[in-house]
């Protein structure tokens, strides 16, 4: 038998047996493509949407990677893969398991063997996740039109669910570091429809158990109205919200802040005031970053990055950099250990860039000079006159 007849017995067989409903999984190794970092591909049949489709799991050295097919295309994509770049693939139907091999000649030979067991398909969608926040009996979630009263989630309130979930596990993360009982008093400035808030109280109180008192600052009165009512009918005792601004609410004790989009200095206005209150963690997902732009705008210093500068989307990408990395040194010299880093929601959102402050034991930074020696040469380099975070602050 021919190396092309046996891809095509192969084929011929696998398609048979995806059509009879026998089909369990099937496995490519021995990768001999162009792409160090892949090492395997594990291929499912799975349902979406009422329809069966080819899911295949992407095996890298460091993530995986999954991407789904119609069947015919499934089909065609794994005899291009096995005549290509994987010179083993094993076929488990629910009783038979098949092989075909690149021998050490480069002959593609074919095993099958009857199984001891009977395997069983599971039709569930790989990128399925356990969220931290339920849909189900969670009244907050039905009154945010985020779920039906059965606790469906709504198809075009997808999105918003993945990325209520995504945040809380990244504020999970972060709780988790800071020492027991810390978490008592947290605000959330400019909270809107209170999706986060309502996810956060809910997380705290109901999986942690942490009987956390939780404030939501928000500008527009009908949201306010709105979510204190949402509160009420939950039965959010410590969960509140309030009508002002960022820089006017008026703080003293804060374990956690939150600002998440706080447009241009409203960041800086969140920083600090949770640097005032002594928030020992402070989490800002800053945008609009107009004010460190219209400074480099006005002075155009000439530097080495001139010439990217010059297009606009450069010099906005700069401006973001430039603005969060030194908020990022303003926390570090009041004594956080900052981190900044890039999330990107598993639903279509725009990236978000999370800014935040864990606080040391320390009260301040042993390296205080040098901070300031470093805020004063960014800012000289780049023609800024002042950083509104830096002018609040006083330093």
């Amino acid at each position: 038998m021919s190396n092309s007849q046996a891809l095509a017995k192969f084929s011929s067989l696998l398609s048979e047996i995806i059509a009879n409903g026998s089909f369990v999984k099937l496995s490519l190794g021995n990768y001999q493509g162009n792409d160090k970092e892949l090492k395997n591909l594990y291929v499912k049949k799975v349902k979406i949407k009422k329809l069966d489709m080819l899911s295949f799991n992407y095996r890298y050295k460091t993530r995986d990677i999954f991407k789904n097919y119609a069947i015919g295309d499934g089909l065609y994509l794994i005899d291009n893969l096995l005549s290509n770049d994987f010179k083993i693939c094993t076929l488990f139907s629910v009783n038979k398991e098949v092989i075909i091999e690149h021998d050490k000649k480069g002959v593609i030979k074919i095993r099958e063997r009857d199984l001891n067991t009977t395997l069983q398909p599971n039709l569930n969608h790989n990128k399925e996740k356990k969220r931290i926040i339920k849909p189900e009996g969670n009244a907050y979630l039905h009154a945010l039109k985020i779920t039906d009263v059965e606790g469906n989630v709504f198809k075009n309130a997808q999105d918003k669910y993945k990325q209520i979930n995504q945040y809380i596990e990244i504020l999970s993360s972060l709780i988790k570091e800071l020492p027991q009982g810390t978490v008592r008093n947290v605000v959330d400035m400019g909270s809107g429809k209170g999706y986060l808030t309502f996810a956060l109280y809910d997380y705290l109180h109901q999986q942690l158990n942490i009987k956390t008192k939780v404030t939501g600052v928000e500008f527009r009165e009908d949201l306010v109205a709105l979510c204190n009512d949402i509160a009420k009918q939950s039965s959010f005792d410590q969960l509140n919200f309030v009508q002002g601004t960022i820089e006017d609410y008026n703080v003293k004790d804060i374990n956690l802040l939150i600002a998440l989009h706080a447009c241009d200095t409203a960041t800086d206005d969140a920083i600090f005031k949770g640097i005032n209150a002594g928030a020992e963690l402070i989490v800002v997902a800053p945008c609009c970053h107009k004010q460190i732009r219209r400074e480099i705008e006005k002075h155009k210093v000439k530097n080495d990055v001139s010439f990217l500068t010059k297009y606009g989307i450069f010099l906005e990408r700069q401006a973001e950099m430039v603005t969060d990395g030194i908020r990022a040194l303003i926390l570090e010299y009041y004594g956080y250990k900052t981190k900044v880093f890039e999330f990107i929601s598993d639903a279509h959102t725009p990236k978000n860039v999370l800014v935040v402050g864990v606080k040391n034991k320390d009260k301040g930074a042993k390296n205080k000079e040098e901070i300031l020696q470093k805020i004063k040469e960014t800012k000289a380099y780049f023609g800024i006159d002042y950083h509104h975070l830096e002018r609040l602050m006083k330093i």
